[in-house]
């Protein structure tokens, strides 16, 4: 397991600094002059040339590209990631007040999903072809056609507006959790259960399942017992890459429900044409997107270590 993860380690390098490059090019890439875009914000609201020129030198703008790259580079490297247009506060910080926000609501909805989805394809398996499989098999098409956005927003008006039952908007209590939680990860239970029956579905016919109805074990404990088990890989996997779109989801159930998180930062970082902070938002997230990578590898190993993961393992 450590020469897997060291060699896992080793192979994050390399896509890091992809994650620099993209971040970095978005404040050269998207339109706007950053110069002439810090002195609107600061009221300057028609400022001139020679005042553009020399927020360019100030900010390091007259320089060429690659060395613009090098300097913001080692800046990051130090965990200096600028300081936003807006707030004219440190991204790092600001970053950090609204990391825990983010993390929360994606883990709830992880979990969330995990337990949901896994269940209910656990039943469908165990019940396939009967009507609890049917229906739940149209209800799984169902969460997984419904856009998030319109889920939230009826999940508001519905639970909130007409009945009073869950508050609005921001994080005033343990109930505030439920509603975006619901929306950010009702597609993602759909996906879930169904992959997991197919997966069972599939098992089902392989010769040790064969064997183990020779010795008259009942259905429902050779599903649970065989076949769920060796059925989990392709889920774990699955999960592991939900954890991209829940990040990048939360951009608009953040926005939806008044959550101060990553993503309702990065919306309005878009908005104000913010671009440290939106370098720093895709760094940040970037990072975290290939450390779950890394750790669902990891459970792979742990599964079945015989299993080679991306070719590594047992060359």
């Amino acid at each position: 397991m450590i020469r897997f993860l060291l060699k896992r380690l080793l192979q994050m390098i390399p896509v890091l600094i992809g994650i620099s490059i993209v971040a970095f090019l978005l404040g050269i890439l998207m339109p706007g002059n950053p110069a002439e875009i810090s002195l609107s914000s600061e009221g300057a609201y028609s400022p001139s040339k020679e005042q553009i020129k020399l927020r360019e030198e100030e900010l390091g703008l007259d320089q060429s590209y690659i060395t613009q790259y090098i300097n913001w580079s080692k800046k990051t490297l130090k965990g200096d990631l600028g300081t936003s247009y807006k707030t004219k506060k440190s991204i790092k910080n600001e970053l950090k007040k609204r990391l825990p926000n983010t993390l929360t609501l994606a883990m709830l909805s992880l979990l969330v999903t995990v337990f949901l989805g896994i269940a209910l394809g656990l039943l469908m398996a165990i019940y396939q072809n009967r009507l609890f499989d049917q229906c739940q098999q149209f209800l799984s098409i169902l969460f997984i056609s419904i856009p998030t956005f319109w889920l939230g927003l009826i999940l508001m008006m519905v639970l909130s507006e007409k009945y009073h039952l869950l508050p609005t908007s921001g994080l005033t209590s343990l109930k505030s959790w439920i509603m975006p939680v619901i929306t950010l990860s009702i597609a993602n239970i759909g996906s879930v259960s169904r992959l997991l029956r197919s997966s069972i579905l599939n098992e089902l016919p392989q010769h040790y399942i064969l064997v183990a109805h020779s010795k008259g074990l009942k259905e429902k404990y050779i599903i649970f017992r065989h076949a769920f088990v060796n059925s989990l890989l392709p889920v774990i996997a699955m999960i592991g890459s939900m954890f991209s779109g829940i990040l990048g989801g939360s951009v608009i159930v953040e926005n939806i429900f008044a959550i101060n998180g990553l993503g309702k930062f990065a919306l309005e970082a878009i908005n104000y044409r913010d671009y440290p902070a939106l370098q720093g938002y895709v760094l940040l997230t970037g990072i975290m997107v290939v450390l779950v990578n890394i750790l669902v590898d990891l459970i792979y190993y742990c599964i079945d270590p015989t299993l080679s993961v991306g070719g590594d393992l047992n060359e």
